[in-house]
C-alpha cells in the first residue's frame, strides 16, 4: 500500500470523520464537528493490538478507524502461518485499519459473542458494527480485497 496523504479518524463522541494530513497524524487535533481533542498518536500504531474481552470495547467498537480482528489460537497450526500476514498487514496499513488479535481461549466472551467456531477468522468492524466475517487462512490479496470495501 501506498503512504496515504491523509487519513479519516472518527471523532469518540460524535463519531464524525475527520480528515488528518499525514503529516499531522500523531499531533493533537480536534473534531472539525464537535470539537472534541482527537487522539491522532493511534494513527502511529503498526503492529497488531491484542484485543481482550475487557478491552474489546475500546479497541474495536469504539476504534476510529476500522477494525481487522483476527481471531486464533496458540495450538492453531494455520494460525501459525497467518501471523506473519497479519503482522505485514498492521505496518503496511497503519493509520488507515486498526490490526487486532483475539485469542479465542484466552477471551470466550468476545469469540462466543461473534460466534467463532472456526479459526483463523478474520473480521471486520467499522463503526462499531461488524461489517465482514473471513473464515479460513486466506491469502493476503484476498484479506485485503475485502479490507479496500471499508477504506
Amino acid at each position: 500500500m501506498t503512504t496515504p496523504t491523509h487519513y479519516l479518524f472518527r471523532c469518540a463522541s460524535c463519531r464524525t470523520r475527520n480528515r488528518i494530513p499525514a503529516d499531522h497524524a500523531g499531533q493533537p487535533g480536534k473534531c472539525g464537528k464537535c470539537g472534541e481533542a482527537l487522539k491522532t498518536s493511534e494513527l502511529l500504531i503498526q503492529q497488531p493490538v491484542m484485543i481482550t474481552d475487557a478491552n474489546f470495547e475500546e479497541k474495536v467498537l469504539r476504534s476510529p478507524i476500522p477494525t481487522l480482528m483476527d481471531c486464533w489460537a496458540p495450538w492453531c497450526s494455520a494460525c501459525k502461518i497467518l501471523g506473519p500476514v497479519i503482522a505485514e498487514l498492521a505496518s503496511e496499513f497503519k493509520g488507515v485499519f486498526r490490526i487486532g488479535k483475539l485469542n479465542v481461549d484466552a477471551n470466550p466472551q468476545t469469540s462466543a459473542r461473534f460466534d467463532t467456531r472456526s479459526i483463523p477468522t478474520l473480521l471486520i468492524f467499522d463503526n462499531g458494527q461488524l461489517k465482514d466475517t473471513l473464515v479460513g487462512a486466506m491469502p493476503k490479496p484476498e484479506i485485503i480485497s475485502r479490507m479496500r470495501a471499508y477504506l
